[in-house]
């Protein structure tokens, strides 16, 4: 059985967006309460995160724009940053610990105290760009963990698979010149961001380094595990991945509000399964799943569930 970590802090729940936004605290508290109840919990061990430093943020979001957020940041109400995402005077602090809780975790795998983690954290960040936050993102958790591994501990490869039922067009722009870093994405599509298209391969050197699976609203478990074994296993037997992260999203479940999509709660520990063989094939194991969406609470923390088992049998 691995040894797996968890990642998470009170200080998560301190970032609001609104009493009617989606994307609410009472989302980790669904996730930690299921933890707790099932005794999931008590089997895995906890990683204390850190405030990201400055330094590895400005790797992958603009310095003008990191000092934008700082300044934006609300002493009481909130402060929009676009129509869908906006900053409550936790925010801020939030962010910078869901980001160093991906380094925490990063850390925590590199230095062999744990063989996987599972970052429970808000708020989330594949769609936050460079220079702006949107579709509820801050900062880009799993981007900044990605450049972390190479600068920090001096990996080459990293692949990035995002399950999420929204595309990551922030973590996609991040890399998509960057043959070093494969980005693999499976998304309901048309849908928001717009972004995503089969065609958008990367650019330049880093030219068929992204690789994008638009599906259609009604795809399932089934439908998700044959793209995954036809697409990207094929994809990282290739690129040889030294350590693995995953933009862990649960609103491709058939009960999300926001999506349209038919996967189940145990559809999500045969995605890990998948990914876990990846991982275990070709970096000891070595793989960090950072929460991203999942708006039906049920789903959310019974798919969780499901996910951080499966990660157990690696």
């Amino acid at each position: 059985m691995g040894r797996v970590g968890i990642v998470t802090h009170p200080a998560y729940l301190e970032h609001e967006m609104g009493s009617h936004h989606p994307e609410s605290p009472e989302r980790l508290r669904a996730i930690l309460a299921q933890l707790e109840s099932t005794g999931t919990m008590s089997q895995l061990t906890r990683i204390e995160p850190r405030i990201a430093e400055k330094e590895w943020m400005t790797r992958i979001h603009d310095p003008a724009y990191v000092q934008r957020l700082e300044t934006r940041a609300p002493s009481t109400g909130y402060a929009a940053l676009d129509p869908d995402t906006a900053m409550s005077p936790g925010s801020w602090y939030a962010a910078r610990l869901a980001a160093g809780g991906a380094l925490a975790a990063v850390d925590a795998i590199m230095d062999n105290r744990v063989d996987q983690v599972f970052c429970a954290v808000r708020p989330p960040g594949h769609h936050a760009e460079a220079d702006r936050a949107m579709g509820f993102c801050f900062l880009n958790n799993v981007a900044i963990a990605a450049r972390y591994l190479q600068e920090r501990h001096g990996l080459k490869r990293v692949l990035i698979v995002d399950w999420d039922v929204h595309h990551g067009n922030g973590t996609q722009h991040a890399f998509e010149d960057d043959p070093s870093v494969l980005f693999f994405s499976t998304h309901q599509y048309p849908h928001y961001p717009g972004t995503g298209a089969s065609g958008e391969r990367g650019r330049g050197a880093g030219t068929g380094a992204t690789i994008n699976v638009p599906m259609e609203g009604g795809q399932g478990t089934d439908d998700y595990q044959e793209t995954f074994q036809k697409i990207l296993v094929p994809a990282a037997d290739e690129f040889k991945p030294e350590f693995v992260l995953i933009s862990a999203g649960f609103d491709a479940h058939r009960d999300d509000p926001l999506a349209d999509m038919a996967v189940t709660d145990e559809g999500y520990g045969e995605l890990t399964r998948l990914v876990g063989a990846i991982a275990a094939t070709h970096c000891y194991g070595r793989m960090v799943a950072c929460l991203e969406g999942g708006y039906n609470l049920r789903a959310l923390a019974a798919s969780v569930e499901r996910h951080i088992l499966a990660l157990m049998e690696i």
